[in-house]
């Protein structure tokens, strides 16, 4: 008597792009927009004629590696980066469109993983948000590609340019959490070689809290999406998503608002570094005029624009900013 065969998975490439979009079609949630998926394209309500659209790509091998991101989590953080781009122009996420790029040689179990994840994502973060259209095709690189829309509901967008001398600089959400999450992947799960090995369910549960957790954060990145739009009606005179590090974000709205950013080291946690130059957090940094009702907590002041954009404790910064792909993709931390 032999043993049986090992059940070999379906692929992308054995099936139509009809089929592979009606398994992710039949794992989503039904839309509620006057038309969804199915035509050319689709047809959403906003409610005072303005949309804010936002767009990110992640690319396997620069910014994610499949060895360490389930399927699920992939969907889950692919949607959830591009809501906080939407959220930190004070809107309300409508809808996302999403494109695939897959080798033929793609299990469709990846794609139902990662169709559930932009559901979830959907769902936890932003309830009225769906996705409402994309496309597939093939590449020999794994490529996700989303559009977020959102709707301003009549208020003005809050943007970057903002910020005044005088007004409080506060962060919505963590600093430096994601960035320990990447530290654990490099340092916990790579050969000797420096590749990735896979992280496996239990590899994940022997892991220590604070690296648990740590980990989440980066693999599935959780926006306060919520705070932000509130903080935007609190009036927030300008705000941002922190994606590519607290440093690198706020030197990016210094310069549009023609101020110093001013740090005060001691309001940012046990390790400053870290949460100034740690990316991927997504949470928000927002500045409040003095007589505002400010959201999160308070970690600089908006000065007038002196020799450098930003400055921890009056001084200019010199360590890590935070993650830029053309300077750091080099460097194999992605």
């Amino acid at each position: 008597m032999t043993d049986a065969e090992p059940s070999r998975e379906t692929t992308v490439g054995e099936l139509s792009e009809g089929q592979i979009l009606r398994g992710i079609l039949d794992r989503l949630p039904p839309s509620t927009a006057p038309v969804g998926p199915g035509d050319d394209a689709a047809v959403l309500s906003v409610p005072d004629g303005r949309v804010v659209a936002t767009t990110d790509t992640l690319v396997h091998g620069p910014d994610f590696r499949l060895a360490w991101s389930a399927p699920f989590d992939l969907g889950f953080k692919a949607a959830a980066v591009n809501l906080a781009d939407v959220a930190a122009m004070g809107a309300r996420p409508i809808a996302l469109l999403v494109a695939l790029a897959m080798p033929d040689a793609t299990p469709v179990s990846f794609v139902r993983g990662f169709a559930d994840g932009l559901a979830a994502a959907c769902a936890e973060l932003a309830p009225d948000c769906a996705v409402e259209g994309g496309d597939l095709t093939v590449s020999d690189t794994l490529t996700i590609a989303v559009t977020a829309l959102g709707s301003l509901d009549g208020r003005a967008p809050v943007r970057r340019s903002g910020a005044r001398v005088g007004d409080g600089v506060y962060i919505i959400g963590e600093l430096g959490e994601a960035a320990r999450g990447l530290d654990v992947l490099f340092e916990r799960f790579t050969d000797a070689d420096g590749s990735p090995v896979a992280l496996t369910a239990e590899a994940r549960d022997a892991l220590a809290p604070a690296e648990a957790k740590a980990l989440s954060r980066q693999l599935t990145p959780r926006p306060p999406l919520a705070e932000a739009l509130r903080a935007a009606a609190s009036g927030a005179t300008a705000m941002m998503d922190v994606s590519d590090g607290l440093a690198l974000d706020a030197t990016r709205l210094a310069d549009a608002s023609g101020v110093t950013i001013a740090f005060d080291s001691a309001t940012l946690g046990d390790d400053p570094a870290g949460a100034l130059g740690g990316g991927e957090d997504h949470g928000f940094l927002v500045a409040f005029a003095p007589d505002a009702e400010p959201l999160g907590r308070r970690i600089g002041t908006v000065v007038a624009r002196g020799a450098d954009a930003v400055t921890v404790d009056g001084w200019a910064w010199t360590g890590r900013a935070g993650w830029d792909p053309y300077r750091d993709w080099d460097a194999g931390r992605g």
